[in-house]
């Protein structure tokens, strides 16, 4: 902070006075300019605003400025001399004239509905004005049939729920809040880098994150068809990824989407699973990329796994220039009669690392040894939808021999699990070595073959941990296996690949209406609500743009517009 021994402090308090704050920046450091001032100071009168100023040395305590509102422009010049501080006061009117002036004006009107009026075809609102404004012009803005990309932050959980849900309800997206970046039809909204059009579809929850892979994507020679900014909060439980989803569904239909990005921090696992069984449905490639989310595996059917953003960005662009692969196409579904796994494990670290690899796809999954989003099996004796057992467990063997060395139990279990019409795939480990059984596969060979020729929409995965040195000999084990029919597998990875192409992908709730995807097609024409700057980048890129020239309502006195509010409410429904 400047030295303010020998200064002159002024104010000057706009009363009602609007405006965006990056003209106030630009207001500001014009004054801070000026010779002989030694500071400046430039804002919106709200409590944390002054409270800033004052830290700074730039606030003087008078009455005026202490009862000042939040839709009041409060000005601050520390000058040299009383007579500078003077003259930079009473430049402000001229430097606002100046940008005016210079600007991309022409007729701006003064609220939402004048400017659906004058551009009647805008499919899309931009709102980047103060938090306890955005969520009432979104509002608006879905009643009028537009998507809405809500730059503005501060806005509550509970108005991002209402608005997402009447969003999904109509068909429409919101973008937000706090969605910093957008790119869609080829038009950047928010802080968005100039990309070529390409076939890769971004979905972020992350805005730089979403910069970073479309800028390597251009940088790899690769291009962009969508790429859509959620808010950081949409992956949460609350939310439950409401846009996330409508996003991966638009481009999943999206004739120029060949290869789609999920981007974000790691959401709840409920969330997660909804995520997976889109990214599944949407019979295209998917790379997902969840910050800090422990990776199942490398590729799980159509879905691909990446450790970075840069590795994202470069499986994108590789996939997308693979031609579209029938082996994509959703597995079968039997009118969902068999749909569920059942995991049937002697080793428990095995039984756990499955787990881990399949909690993403199945939802919900049971054990009676639960890690990761798993949940405790009631009763081990009895399975429940997708279960994976350890039995190996002490409440498994007491009073008998391990089943690596006594297959009795787990035959029992695999008969009554084939014989459930729910079950689509039995998964078994085959454990070989010193100390086990002589001939493992040899026993569970008869019951698979009898099951499998009871059930025809049965699969049975067989998972074989041994060497070429070991008693029971491995290679005569797996044929064994194979000739019963069982799908041999080596790795937990192997294991969740073959369930993912077995299983059909659960039945999604159709909730809401689908987007059109008219919403993302060129030229975008968009009515932007607030910061200036986002306008003037609109028609830069060529879009059709138009600046409201938007106040809060009531002067910005927060009482008396929750009034006007309400009488407009009233007038609505009356």
């Amino acid at each position: 902070m400047a030295d303010t021994a020998d200064s002159v402090l002024r104010t000057s308090l706009r009363a009602g006075s609007y405006h965006d704050s990056v003209v106030l920046m630009r207001l500001q450091r014009a004054l801070a300019a000026r010779e002989g001032v030694l500071d400046a100071g430039v804002v919106m009168a709200t409590p944390a605003n002054r409270e800033i100023l004052a830290a700074s040395g730039l606030l003087d305590g008078s009455p005026d400025v202490t009862a000042a509102s939040a839709g009041d422009l409060l000005i601050a010049v520390r000058a040299e001399s009383d007579e500078i501080a003077a003259e930079a006061l009473a430049q402000v009117d001229a430097l606002l004239s100046a940008r005016v002036a210079s600007g991309n004006v022409g007729y701006r009107p003064k609220s939402l509905d004048g400017a659906i009026r004058q551009l009647p075809d805008a499919r899309w609102v931009a709102i980047s004005v103060p938090g306890r404004f955005a969520a009432q012009v979104a509002d608006q803005a879905l009643e009028r049939g537009k998507n809405v990309f809500l730059y503005s932050d501060n806005v509550s959980l509970a108005d991002e729920v209402a608005l997402k849900r009447k969003a999904r309800e109509r068909g429409l997206l919101v973008l937000g809040p706090d969605c910093g970046t957008a790119i869609l039809g080829g038009v950047g909204l928010g802080f968005a880098n100039r990309v070529r059009r390409g076939a890769v579809g971004l979905v972020a929850a992350s805005g730089t994150g979403l910069q970073a892979v479309a800028a390597r994507v251009h940088a790899l020679g690769g291009g962009l068809s969508q790429a859509i900014g959620l808010g950081g909060r949409d992956l949460s439980a609350e939310v439950g990824g409401i846009t996330a989803l409508q996003a991966l569904d638009l481009l999943a239909r999206d004739p120029e989407t060949r290869v789609i990005v999920l981007l974000g921090k790691p959401p709840e696992s409920a969330v997660a699973a909804k995520l997976f069984a889109a990214a599944r449905a949407a019979q295209k490639p998917v790379v997902v990329n969840l910050l800090g989310l422990a990776q199942p595996a490398r590729v799980l059917g159509n879905v691909h796994f990446a450790v970075s953003l840069a590795e994202a960005a470069r499986l994108a662009v590789g996939l997308s220039h693979l031609p579209p692969s029938r082996s994509l196409a959703l597995a079968r579904d039997d009118g969902g009669a068999a749909s569920y796994f059942r995991g049937l494990f002697s080793g428990g670290t095995l039984a756990y690392e499955t787990q881990l690899a399949l909690d993403l796809a199945l939802d919900p999954l049971w054990s009676n040894a639960p890690v990761g989003a798993a949940r405790t099996l009631a009763d081990p004796l009895t399975s429940c939808e997708h279960t994976v057992l350890d039995l190996g467990a002490d409440e498994f063997t007491v009073g008998r021999l391990h089943p690596m060395i006594d297959p009795d139990l787990r035959l029992r279990r695999l008969r009554s699990e084939a014989a459930d019409s729910q079950v689509r795939l039995i998964a078994l480990d085959v454990v070989l070595g010193d100390g086990a059984h002589a001939d493992p596969a040899g026993v569970l060979a008869l019951e698979i073959e009898h099951a499998l020729a009871l059930r025809s929409d049965l699969a049975i995965a067989a998972f074989v941990v041994g060497t070429d040195a070991d008693p029971q000999n491995l290679a005569e084990q797996i044929a064994t296996l194979e000739r019963a029919g069982a799908h041999v597998v080596q790795t937990t990875e192997e294991l969740a690949s073959f369930a993912i192409e077995t299983l059909p992908p659960p039945l999604r709730s159709e909730e809401g209406r689908p987007v059109s995807l008219d919403a993302v097609a060129p030229p975008l024409p968009t009515i932007n609500v607030g910061i200036e700057t986002f306008f003037d980048s609109l028609i830069e890129q060529g879009a059709r743009a138009l600046q409201v020239d938007w106040r809060p309502p009531a002067g910005g006195n927060e009482h008396l517009a929750g009034l006007l509010a309400r009488l407009r409410a009233n007038r609505s429904t009356g």
